[in-house]
């Protein structure tokens, strides 16, 4: 996995804690009534019999969090504090966001009233700091603005079992969040917290508490309060639009439904069920642009600062895949939020093999077809491929492989998450699980998510060489990269099919000349596959990629020599098989103003990636920093390819455009072996042929490379 800095790493999920017994509802607490002894909340002694002090324990469930620290006035926190009670104890967590000031003008009296009245009316007024109020209780588990985000509560002690009287302390950490995808302890922190009537709204007042702060000093550095809400731990809405004819992805047939199964996962999920009508732009199979410009269009308006809504489309068939895909898994499409929508397709004809739903269309056979729309969904909620058992992030092909005579396929098909998906769904940062914030594989980037590393190997044989197409690059320029894996060892070995970066199994980063480590991997998420091939000895697994922009932002925004790292990980009888390979390229300066205005433009404008790696004619602020570069003779040659290949492909009603593509293509232009396939079956397949271009730059040149 990459080694990220200490404070770029995610802040660790709650340890387990001590089990509890759960809380009557609305009571929180237990009583025993006998001849001569009755539970109370405080210990007293009463004539002709004896008095024990009230049993309590910490309701499970969604509590409203608010921290105020001391000697700040307008500084307030609000969130969450989720708490989970299950066989093996108790785990929480929770999220803190600043909560919002605004400045109201007031008037001021002037002592000097002439002077007042020639300076203007204007000065008349003054601003005043108003802290604006927190959630209300009454609307249930709050959705905050994601600007407004702050804290990750990572919970170090909660009561052990039950507690005496009104009070128990409450251990836990601040993880400071500092930028996408990083945090930094902040504090270790203790509150004693005394149980007390709630304010107005809250659905459960005797679960109510409120305690100073104290650090590791026993300093009071602030109060915290916190009342309970929902026995759901975060709450979201899922819609589903299809186009006429595609089947909604409601129900497995075998009565499993959409809140049944987020139900089990302690999400409340309301189910919008939208259009039937979506039109079909370009014939019955969808591009992943097209895919996300209907999202764009027929999604209800919804502001993702006051709801969490995730966008299901299902249509006849997609391009880049059989079954399903994430579509806008990175902040850098055309409304700048990743994790929103995903694509199902309801016309794929099931292949040979797959049990009792073997030749049934996709779309008929509810069990996979549900199965494939929650497994898809589960990656918009920020989660990987999870082969430890056959739950809902286990492949669809891998289910099927893993039937037996008794229990053909899908038969077999777990319907839940695995446990680590469930904590993670539970307990993750906001940011990693909530659409519109952190692009996909924040988490993953920083520590493994489901493997720890003691569980990762090298196989012994194999290499992974990387190596760029041109060691030096003009500022603003995309950087193409080869990627070979070699099998040099004696026995033939199972390996990942592809190593393109639409494949989960490939990421990496980038380290610029001051060290500074931004991430990347694949903007489309999850060919529900995830194919293997055995490599026989001596032979090799080629592809080429072309980086711009990685969750962090422009991978090469500065001139000087940039270190690239390739990595591979795929499981292999219950480990995770590990690789990577290194390289760098020295980007150049700007060599006039007009180079500079181009490359800044391209830049700063994260669309342009998206244009790279989707197409479409959607992305208008992409195409226009693309077209930029084009105008631009220092950064044309880098950018005609990318161009040429969005003009050669279809999109909505718009045909493929060979005479406009190969117009962009000269000897010059710089593209990658897979670039230059690609773009001789688009522009022979609409009619045209491409141009010759130099050969020397279609392939990697070897130049720098490591193991």
């Amino acid at each position: 996995m990459s080694h990220l800095p200490e404070s770029s790493k995610i802040p660790p999920m709650p340890d387990l804690l001590p089990p509890a017994v759960e809380d009557g509802p609305g009571i929180g607490s237990a009583t025993l009534n006998s001849a001569n002894a009755t539970f109370n909340p405080d210990l007293q002694l009463q004539p002709g019999r004896f008095v024990f002090p009230q049993l309590r324990s910490l309701r499970a469930g969604c509590w409203l969090l608010n921290y105020k620290p001391s000697g700040a006035p307008l500084v307030s926190y609000d969130g969450t504090l989720r708490v989970e009670s299950h066989s093996e104890g108790r785990t929480a967590s929770g999220d803190l966001y600043q909560r919002p000031v605004i400045f109201l003008p007031i008037p001021v009296v002037s002592p000097f009233p002439l002077l007042q009245s020639k300076l203007g009316a204007s000065r008349n007024l003054a601003l005043k700091p108003i802290l604006l109020a927190g959630p209300s209780p009454a609307a249930g588990i709050p959705i905050l603005s994601r600007s407004r985000y702050r804290y990750y509560v990572r919970v170090t002690s909660l009561p052990e079992y039950f507690y005496l009287g009104s009070s128990f302390s409450l251990g836990f950490q601040l993880y400071r969040f500092t930028a996408l995808n990083s945090w930094v302890l902040d504090n270790t922190l203790t509150a004693q917290m005394v149980r007390m009537a709630g304010p107005a709204g809250y659905p459960s007042p005797s679960n109510y508490a409120e305690g100073d702060v104290k650090n590791a000093a026993n300093v009071v550095v602030g109060r915290l309060s916190m009342g309970w809400l929902s026995t759901y731990l975060r709450r979201c809405t899922v819609e589903i639009d299809t186009v006429n004819g595609s089947e909604r992805p409601t129900n497995s047939g075998v009565g499993h439904t959409w809140t049944s199964l987020m139900d089990a996962v302690g999400w409340q999920t309301t189910v919008h069920l939208s259009d039937t009508n979506v039109a079909e732009p370009s014939g019955n199979s969808w591009s992943n642009a097209e895919m996300h410009a209907a999202m764009l269009a027929r999604r209800a308006v919804v502001n993702l600062d006051s709801e969490w809504r995730y966008h299901i489309l299902a249509v006849k068939n997609i391009d880049s895949t059989p079954r399903g895909i994430m579509y806008d898994n990175g902040g850098t499409d055309s409304n700048n939020v990743p994790r929103e929508g995903v694509g199902i397709s309801s016309h794929w004809i099931i292949d040979p093999g797959w049990g009792t739903v073997s030749g049934q269309r996709f779309g008929t056979a509810a069990a996979p077809y549900f199965r494939t729309a929650v497994h898809e969904l589960g990656h918009a909620l920020g989660l990987y491929h999870n082969s430890a058992d056959f739950g809902f992030m286990c492949t669809s092909d891998v289910i099927a492989a893993g039937a037996t005579p008794a229990t053909p396929f899908p038969s077999n098909i777990q319907w839940s998450f695995h446990p680590d998906n469930l904590k993670q769904l539970r307990h993750y940062p906001d940011p990693f699980v909530r659409p519109g914030s952190v692009a996909f594989g924040g988490a993953s980037n920083a520590v493994p998510n489901i493997a720890p590393t003691d569980l990762e190997a090298e196989v012994l044989g194999l290499a992974l060489e990387v190596t760029p197409l041109l060691g030096e690059l003009p500022l603003g320029a995309p950087v193409r990269i080869g990627v070979t894996l070699r099998n040099n060892g004696e026995q033939p070995l199972l390996v990942p099919a592809s190593l393109s970066l639409k494949s989960e199994c490939v990421s990496g980063s980038v380290s610029d000349p001051a060290g500074t480590v931004r991430s990347f991997r694949t903007i489309i998420h999850c060919i529900e596959d995830s194919p293997f091939k055995v490599l026989e000895p001596g032979a090799q697994i080629e592809e080429s990629m072309t980086l711009m922009r990685g969750a962090e932002g422009a991978l090469f925004g500065v001139s000087g020599i940039h270190e690239v790292r390739v990595e591979v990980h795929w499981e292999i009888e219950g480990m995770v098989a590990h690789l990577d390979g290194r390289t760098s390229v020295m980007v150049t300066a700007a060599v006039d103003a007009s180079h500079a205005e181009a490359a800044h433009r391209v830049l700063s404008t994260p669309d342009a990636h998206l244009v790279l790696a989707i197409g479409g004619d959607h992305l208008t602020d992409g195409i226009a920093a693309i077209q930029a570069a084009l105008d631009s003779p220092v950064l044309k040659p880098h950018f005609a390819a990318i161009e040429t290949k969005r003009l050669a492909s279809r999109f909505m009603k718009r045909k493929p455009d060979a005479k406009a593509a190969t117009a962009l293509l000269d000897y010059d232009t710089v593209m990658s072996s897979s670039e230059h396939s690609k773009l001789e079956r688009l522009i022979g397949d609409a009619g045209g042929s491409l141009p010759k271009v130099n050969k020397a730059k279609a392939k990697p040149s070897r130049l720098t490379s490591a193991k």
